[in-house]
Order: structure tokens, then C-alpha cells, then sequence
């Protein structure tokens, strides 16, 4: 009710004031009085546009380049090196009526400052201006839509039958990553079988499951494309790899995909920063709750042997918990055994799992 009052009260002064001024101007006239427009005030006013020109531009452009050190390095990815082309085509695209544009503005209210000598000429149309500023933006709108369109229809295309498979998890507040194994197949997963070991509530009766591996960083190879199978297990998340020109949505009970190809090493871009302990890292921009903060992953790109060495000095998911063996089918065991890289297997009393 207070709130309702103050914002009342304020618009009655207002309209008050505004009366007084109305009121003060009608009565100026009748008297006979004319405003003195040409004045000092009005010529420093004029100048000052000019000072608030250079200011403006001045600063503008200074950090434009000091800020410079701060934006991301070159794109670590294939298809980022066109995406940051594209965007620099824009920006420039942008950048250039933006400053001559301004320039003219503000050069403007100077050289028309107010003048008893001068006036004005009114044009009521001009057809050649508004074809001009209709038909110029179509035109170059048109033709970024149709630089940028390929690289979209790209990078959402359907990816390389050779690609590297990585699954990616969101829950809150962490991230959860799974690959497949010799295989190259990822096990089917179920919602309704997760729990405290089974994070992905991977299902035993798929045998394509029992060679996958979870770890708790992303490796992805060098030079080959890799492949991101993205979900959530709760509220709507979003991978973001900003030094690969990556973002992707993670939507609970709808699997979101996005590929890509990395064209610098963890070392390699190390060397480039001069940072030592430069890590790529992957974080979530979907504000998920209290702990959206700390959804962070770091990415290792290897050279292609160390992250087929990787891969091989692993272990399955199921030989790191064997007691899921039970969910096994029996005629499935032995293949289970074999795939998972158990070296024995002995069969687990119901009442443990149960426990």
C-alpha cells in the first residue's frame, strides 16, 4: 500500500511541475517575451558535443584493445576458427556505420547549433533515403545469413561414423561423463535404475553396457572428430566449452548431440598461453539451482596415442562394481565377465545387494 502511495504521490508532482512550466511559458508570451535561444550556454553546449565525441571514441576504441587480453584465446576447434571469422565479420559489419554514424550525430549538433540567421528546410518524404536504408540492410543482413547458414547446417550435421563417443550427464550439481569401450557402443541407460553407484542408471540386461567406463574428466583425441551424447537427469542444464566455440543444452528425458572436431592439444595451447597450467574446462550456463556455480569439468585434448593409451588403462564401470553383476542375466555372465575385464567372478548373495 506504502509503495502504491509513494508511486501516486510521485506521478501528482510530476504532473504539477509540468503544469507550472506550461503555465510560466503561456504567461512569458502574453507578455511578450521571446527566449534568448542564442546564447554562450548554447555555444559551449555545442562544443562540449564535440569534446563528448572524442571522449567517447577515444575511450571506446582504448578498450577495444585493452580489453583485448581478456577475450578468449584462437578457437581450439575445426569449426570455431569459422565461427569467430563469421563473428568478426559481423563486428565489422556493425562497427563501421555504428562509429560514422556517431560521428555525424554529434558533429551534427555542432555545425547546426542554433542560429537566428539560419533556417531550416523541411522535406516532408524522400523516397530514395527510405529505399536507400530499407533496401542497403537487407541486403547485407541477407548476405551474413547466408555466410553464417552453411556453418550452422555444419556443425549440426550429422557426425562422422568414426567420431569419438562421449556421454555427458548433468545433474545438479555436477557433471557425470561415460564412454564406450572396444565395442565403440554405449550401453542403454534407465532413469528408474539410477542410484548411488549407478549414476547413469546404466542397464544391465543391454550387453553393449558392460565395457562402458565412467571418468571424472573429459579426454577427447586430437584431429578426430568426437561426438557429444548430452542429457540431465533432473532440471535443464547447458554445456558450455568456450575455448572449443561449444554450447549445448542438457534437457532432461531428450538426448542433445553436438560434434566437433579439436585442433589443439592441452600442451599445445599451454605453450601458445604461456600458461603452464592452462586446462580447457567445460561449465554449465543454465542456472540450475544453489549449486550452479561449481558444475565445472576439465577437458584434456590428447595427441591421438596418449588418448588410445588412456582409453586401454581404464576399467569398465561394472568390473569397478562388481556386485552389479547380479542384475546380470545368467546366460549373459560369462559374456559380461569377459567384455568387462573381470578377471574371476563369484556370485554375490541377494541379501548383500539387497543391503
Amino acid at each position: 500500500m506504502d509503495v502504491i502511495i509513494m508511486v501516486v504521490g510521485g506521478l501528482l508532482v510530476t504532473i504539477i511541475l509540468f503544469l507550472i512550466f506550461r503555465t510560466s511559458n503561456l504567461v512569458n508570451l502574453i507578455k511578450g517575451k521571446v527566449p534568448v535561444w542564442e546564447s554562450t550556454s548554447n555555444r559551449v553546449n555545442a562544443v562540449l558535443m564535440l569534446v563528448f565525441l572524442f571522449l567517447f571514441m577515444g575511450g571506446f576504441w582504448w578498450y577495444f584493445f585493452y580489453a583485448q587480453a581478456d577475450l578468449l584465446p584462437e578457437s581450439a576447434s575445426e569449426h570455431g576458427l569459422e565461427t569467430d571469422s563469421l563473428f568478426n565479420i559481423v563486428m565489422a559489419v556493425i562497427l563501421i556505420p555504428f562509429v560514422l554514424l556517431n560521428i555525424f550525430l554529434f558533429w551534427a549538433a555542432y555545425r547546426f547549433r542554433y542560429n537566428k540567421n539560419r533556417r531550416s528546410k523541411f522535406h516532408a518524404d524522400n523516397n530514395n533515403l527510405e529505399l536507400a536504408w530499407t533496401i542497403i540492410p537487407s541486403i547485407v543482413f541477407t548476405i551474413l545469413i547466408l555466410r553464417g547458414v552453411p556453418l550452422w547446417d555444419k556443425m549440426k550435421s550429422t557426425a562422422p561414423e568414426e567420431s569419438e563417443l562421449v556421454e555427458i550427464m548433468g545433474f545438479q550439481f555436477g557433471w557425470k561423463v561415460r564412454y564406450p569401450g572396444l565395442d565403440r557402443s554405449l550401453g542403454k541407460h534407465n532413469v528408474q535404475l539410477i542410484d548411488a553407484n549407478n549414476e547413469f542408471g546404466m542397464d544391465m540386461m543391454d550387453p553393449t553396457a558392460y565395457d562402458d567406463f565412467i571418468t571424472n574428466e573429459i579426454h577427447v583425441p586430437k584431429g578426430q572428430p568426437v561426438l557429444l551424447r548430452i542429457w540431465s537427469r533432473d532440471v535443464i542444464h547447458s554445456v558450455f566449452a568456450p575455448h572449443f566455440r561449444l554450447k549445448q543444452d542438457a534437457v532432461p528425458g531428450m538426448l542433445t548431440t553436438f560434434w566437433f572436431e579439436p585442433r589443439l592439444s592441452t600442451e599445445e595451447m599451454r605453450q601458445k598461453l604461456s600458461a603452464p597450467t592452462f586446462n580447457y574446462e567445460i561449465a554449465c550456463t543454465e542456472v540450475c539451482g544453489r549449486g550452479h556455480f561449481s558444475m565445472r569439468m576439465i577437458v584434456v585434448v590428447d595427441e591421438p596415442d596418449v588418448f588410445e593409451k588412456w582409453k586401454r588403462h581404464q576399467n569398465s564401470w561394472l568390473k569397478s562394481n562388481p556386485e552389479y553383476m547380479a542384475h546380470v542375466p545368467e546366460n549373459l555372465r560369462e559374456l559380461a565377465q569377459l567384455r568387462s575385464g573381470m578377471d574371476q567372478y563369484q556370485e554375490i548373495p541377494k541379501a548383500t545387494l539387497l543391503k
